[in-house]
């Protein structure tokens, strides 16, 4: 269970800072409190890829996103995901998805945009449940004919 905690502490700190270029495998190794190797033997034994893939995975999920909601160039999204290099980013892009950057861009491109944080689509959809102990909220001793007079 101990070594379940190191890891998830580790792949934590993976999807909390992947957009930061100098994450490294020292770093991550260091949440967990493992040596570099042997992270990486526990870490691919636990969830089937190793740290580095994993970490691209994600910063490639994010490319896509980005690609299909923002009008940024695919430099900028290359950047912006920790790649620092538009080379390795492209090729890692490609053999992700099976398209180029920009052949993904052309194809996706306003189809299914990023999801809507689920704050605001609660606020769209009618807003917050009201809370028995908000100030404003109508006294429980209040009937439902008085409640429904003060709508």
């Amino acid at each position: 269970m101990e070594k379940l905690r190191q890891l998830r502490r580790a792949k934590d700190a993976m999807d909390r800072d992947w957009a930061d270029p100098d994450l490294d495998l020292a770093a991550v190794a260091a949440h967990a409190g493992y040596s570099r190797f042997h992270f990486i033997r526990a870490f691919k034994e636990t969830y089937g890829e190793t740290p580095g893939q994993y970490l691209s995975r994600r910063r490639i999920e994010r490319a896509e996103d980005m690609l299909r909601s923002a009008d940024l160039a695919v430099t900028e999204v290359c950047f912006l995901v920790g790649f620092s290099s538009v080379g390795t980013f492209s090729a890692t892009f490609k053999r992700q998805t099976g398209l180029t950057p920009s052949e993904y861009r052309t194809r996706h491109v306003g189809r299914g945009t990023a999801l809507i944080p689920g704050c605001y689509a609660l606020l769209w959809a009618g807003g917050f449940p009201a809370r028995a102990d908000a100030p404003d909220a109508p006294d429980a001793q209040e009937s439902g004919a008085d409640r429904d007079r003060n709508s």
